[in-house]
């Protein structure tokens, strides 16, 4: 495969790993010189037709959240030979498991991931997009613009593929039972919860250096999610806060409404535990993120359709030296015509691929801003949902914690009333009637405050979620708006590389053609001591790129050592 054009775009130069879904490759785009992750899912899924489609559209759902902190899907397609293939940008740095494998992390250090991992989750889910199988294998931590630690979420929406029925008789994974939530773990759907218990298995992991549940059987693995309560990391650490126990020991709850409401709930206690750890442990953390690696290689060099021109003129020279009585060979006359006229057909072709790729460019930009600026507002919209629905909640405890007490109020009520009733009509002690009428205004004036009370907060509780109700109407056309254009802009993106891939198919039967012919001549030719400064001509400017290229490529790579 190495060396291999895909969809005709993409030059697939090294392979960089195999998991369950497929073969990942280092790729180039043939116009663009763009390095991007290729992964090209089993050969297996060829026949999955009903599951490709399934895939692709929840590969650019998870693509349509468009943050920071998830790897970007810049294409999908399939290969000539009908797999599925997914682009992506390309990264250097390190798992998240690897940093994991070394011990436990300072403290400051895992609350940083963490809360970003948090902050990619908010928006994923805002715009109903949930992970399913986040682990440490799928976190990467990379380096941008100077910042350590920099969380990169990868395989977003993926993995619900591993929970198709159909593939189970081929070993399908159905999830990665350390991570599993409960309710994961008793057959039932994903939900952005469950990616929110996954986030304290991380958090726990990255805390103490291990697993919350640990067994070889994964059958007993599973039972321990749903049932077996975990324990503190600070019982395995020392040094661990107080705040960073309850956070984990919320986030593994069993039930998922006793979690955390919703990431953006998760992300202001982080916050708070954030503030609370000296500064000193923040100026060590950045001490202990990874270093850098270097970019990757550039390209091998070979001629551009410019130089071809070039070239074409110094092989004719040297034919016309070779053969100066004009009596060329016609396998040679051949070759040199079809130097020329590929040639010039191929710079007609660059041209005009040129200004399609900028339109393409300018398409993806447009939607990435689009993306972004409906993600924004979504993501503020639905925080404060959040904040106004854990208000309302909070009202709702209130109420119910009021009623409990007016309904003893009540049967102090009833009691006191019945006691004033059962006084005989001859009653003559004026202080016994006075203190049983006093008991029952009093017992009837508390159960009328509870009442007010109950009802004041029942208000603030309606009100709130008036508003949330409004800020959840606003995030669902907002999703319907960015789904909308989306989908628009994904259909004139992919007849635009449709079109691209046509002609650069094209381009490269070009090249073939052109370097073919040249071949021939160069076999022709060689030997000839009268054509011998021309060939070397033409040798030095094919290398003259070639010379500074590794330079620079060892300047970059041990700057990125260093």
């Amino acid at each position: 495969m190495i060396g291999k054009v895909i969809a005709g775009r993409y030059r697939l130069e090294s392979r960089l790993g195999e998991g369950g879904m497929g073969v990942v490759y280092r790729a180039r785009h043939v116009l663009i010189d763009r390095v991007v992750a290729l992964k090209v899912i089993r050969p297996d899924l060829r026949s999955e037709r009903h599951l490709r489609e399934w895939m692709v559209r929840e590969a650019r759902a998870a693509n349509r959240v468009d943050h920071a902190h998830i790897v970007q899907i810049h294409d999908i397609g399939e290969t000539d030979d009908g797999s599925l293939f997914l682009v992506m940008e390309y990264l250097t740095g390190v798992s998240l498991a690897s940093q994991i494998a070394k011990g436990p992390m300072p403290v400051p250090r895992a609350v940083d991931i963490l809360e970003q991992m948090c902050a990619a989750l908010a928006r994923a889910h805002d715009l109903g997009v949930v992970h399913r199988d986040l682990k440490a294998d799928n976190i990467m931590l990379t380096v941008r613009a100077g910042r350590p630690d920099f969380v990169k979420i990868l395989d977003f929406g993926l993995a619900a593929l591993a929970h198709a029925p159909r593939l189970a008789p081929k070993g399908a994974v159905f999830g990665t039972p350390e991570y599993m939530s409960p309710e994961q773990a008793r057959g039932e759907d994903a939900t952005p919860l469950s990616d929110l218990y996954a986030l304290g298995v991380l958090f726990f992991e990255m805390l103490t250096g291990k697993l919350p549940f640990r067994s070889r059987d994964r059958d007993e693995l599973l039972r321990m999610q749903r049932e077996q309560p975990p324990p503190k990391p600070s019982s395995l650490r020392e040094g661990v806060p107080e705040h960073a126990d309850r956070i984990v020991l919320r986030l593994l709850e069993k039930d998922p409404a006793r979690r955390f409401r919703d990431a953006h709930h998760l992300a202001e206690e982080l916050k708070a535990l954030q503030r609370s750890l000296p500064q000193t442990a923040w100026d060590a953390h950045v001490a202990d993120a990874p270093v850098p690696a270097p970019p990757p290689p550039p390209p091998a060099h070979s001629p551009g359709v410019g130089e071809w021109t070039e070239r074409a003129a110094l092989l004719t020279r040297a034919v016309a030296r070779a053969f100066p009585s004009g009596r060329t060979p016609e396998d040679v006359a051949r070759a040199v015509q079809q130097l020329w006229e590929v040639a010039s057909r191929a710079a007609r072709l660059e041209g005009e691929l040129a200004i399609h790729q900028k339109r393409l460019e300018a398409i993806e930009r447009r939607g990435r801003a689009l993306r972004a600026d409906v993600g924004r507002k979504v993501e503020d919209l639905s925080e404060e949902q959040s904040r106004l629905l854990r208000e309302a909640a909070e009202e709702r405890e209130r109420i119910r914690r009021l009623s409990q007490v007016l309904q003893r109020a009540q049967a102090t009520h009833r009691e006191a009333r019945r006691r004033f009733d059962e006084l005989p009509p001859s009653e003559t002690d004026p202080d016994r009637f006075r203190r049983a009428a006093l008991r029952l205004a009093d017992a009837e004036a508390e159960a009328r405050a509870i009442e007010r009370l109950i009802a004041d907060h029942e208000r603030r509780a309606a009100a709130r979620e008036r508003v949330a109700a409004d800020l959840r109407e606003q995030v669902r056309q907002l999703r319907n708006q960015l789904s909308r254009y989306s989908e628009a802009l994904e259909k004139d993106l992919q007849a635009g590389r449709e079109h691209i891939a046509r002609r650069v198919r094209e381009a490269l039967e070009y090249e073939r053609t052109f370097d073919g012919s040249q071949a021939l001549l160069l076999r022709r030719l060689r030997g000839r001591p009268e054509c011998r400064e021309l060939l070397d001509e033409l040798t030095t400017g094919s290398n003259r790129a070639q010379a500074a290229e590794p330079v620079e490529s060892g300047e970059r790579a041990a700057a990125g050592a260093r």
